[in-house]
């Protein structure tokens, strides 16, 4: 299906924000931001339009839409705080998009701005352990030469305690992420055991209920027949009886005439 005349102004305007958000902004930092501000909160509005939109496309597509325009958002705001090692980790939570916007990119721009974003915020976050500031564009010889006396004499020495440290973080990190992994893994193994045990249960259930039906049928069935039974045995007795009484009667009938009564 083609697309329509607002998806193809959502996708050069989000391509546009995306190349904006890839670009070293120095000197106009303040306006560059506004301005990307400005190009999101436009890209939210026609995301929603988009989605009610006929016309719209597959939900695939919406879905990285939405991804893109997110990780914008959460860059402006990471941009905004103030610390390195609060950037650094914001950073580490946003999530770019997964497709290219346009056709001519080899790797999706929202990945390439994601990488350039968290290798900015890892230098920011070295300079402020070392306690060196990152220079500017402008900066003068001056400037340089005096950054270069503040800086201490075994540079060397603290890049590489910084380098350790670093490397210590990823390390734990590693391991919290192991940790982490065993701990689904157990989760989902034990998740699995429970199921199962419910599942073995469930129909060992389901099988006494049907033992309960099958012996409650014959239960019944039973006691109709005991009831057939009984009644059966009523009435034995009951013709017996008669014929006993009956036997007598005559009897007596038949002894009174035979023997008739002396005088």
């Amino acid at each position: 299906m083609a697309a329509s005349r607002l998806e193809i102004n959502f996708v050069r305007l989000l391509a546009e924000s995306e190349s904006r958000a890839g670009e070293k902004r120095d000197r106009d930092r303040g306006q560059e931001s506004w301005r990307l501000e400005q190009y999101v909160a436009a890209l939210e509005e026609m995301l929603v339009a988009l989605k009610k939109s006929p016309s719209k496309p597959s939900a695939e597509m919406l879905t990285d839409y939405t991804r893109k325009v997110d990780f914008l958002k959460g860059l402006i705001e990471a941009e905004k705080l103030s610390s390195a090692t609060e950037k650094a980790l914001a950073n580490q939570f946003l999530a770019p998009g997964r497709t290219p916007t346009i056709a001519t990119e080899r790797m999706p721009a929202s990945k390439t701005v994601h990488m350039q974003s968290k290798a900015r915020c890892t230098g920011e976050m070295r300079s402020e352990l070392l306690g060196i500031a990152s220079s500017s564009t402008g900066s003068s010889d001056t400037e340089l030469r005096h950054r270069s006396r503040s800086v201490p004499v075994d540079e060397g020495q603290s890049a590489a305690e910084l380098d350790a440290v670093l490397q210590h973080h990823n390390n734990l990190q590693e391991k919290l992420a192991e940790d982490m992994l065993n701990l689904a893994r157990n989760l989902k193994n034990n998740t699995l055991a429970a199921q199962n045990i419910i599942k073995q249960d469930n129909q060992t259930l389901t099988q006494s209920m049907r033992q309960a039906d099958m012996n409650f049928e014959k239960l019944k069935l039973e006691s109709e027949r005991l009831e057939q039974h009984a009644k059966k045995s009523v009435n034995w007795f009951f013709w017996l009886m008669l014929i006993l009484v009956s036997f007598t009667f005559i009897s007596m009938i038949l002894f009174i005439r035979l023997f008739p009564r002396l005088r």
